[in-house]
């Protein structure tokens, strides 16, 4: 079973998601329910949803670029470790994923904004399961894995 910690730092945030952590709890039953592959596992992601000054500051400091970015995720583990740990551990901290919010375009339609969040903390969520999108074999996979995410949280 996944779980999200929800921490917002950026309070436009609260225009279009009045209470974040349910928000996302919502979601995450959605997707425990129908992902049996996690069902016995405890697996911890923190979600940070920040604005422009903080992604940048992070993007700059771990990725060496100097801009902000839509979404940022950090594996607490390489994706030979977390194979195992999966194998082995109940309880597993994936890592870190933060969110900007000035990056969601579509800030005209609550459904829409929420969509798009949901798009982007999936993706996230996709690379501290061990996915990547570097060669084009591997974004397929990854993007084949973030809809069937997306249409389970959605139903």
């Amino acid at each position: 079973m996944i779980k999200i910690n929800v921490i917002t730092n950026n309070s436009n945030w609260f225009h279009y998601i009045r209470k974040p952590d349910k928000y996302l709890d919502t979601r995450i039953r959605k997707l425990n329910l129908k992902e049996k592959k996690y069902y016995k596992k405890k697996i911890f992601v923190t979600l940070l949803l920040s604005g422009n000054k903080e992604i940048k500051k992070l993007n700059r400091k771990f990725r060496k670029k100097n801009k902000a970015t839509d979404v940022l995720s950090f594996p607490f583990q390489t994706k030979i470790e977390l194979k195992k740990k999966l194998k082995k551990e109940k309880e597993i901290y994936l890592g870190d994923i933060i969110v900007n919010y000035n990056k969601i375009k579509n800030k005209k339609e609550i459904k829409k904004f929420k969509l798009e969040f949901d798009c982007l903390w999936v993706h996230g969520l996709v690379h501290l399961l061990g996915y990547d999108h570097i060669s084009n074999k591997d974004f397929l996979k990854m993007n084949m894995l973030e809809k069937k995410y997306i249409n389970f949280i959605n139903d």
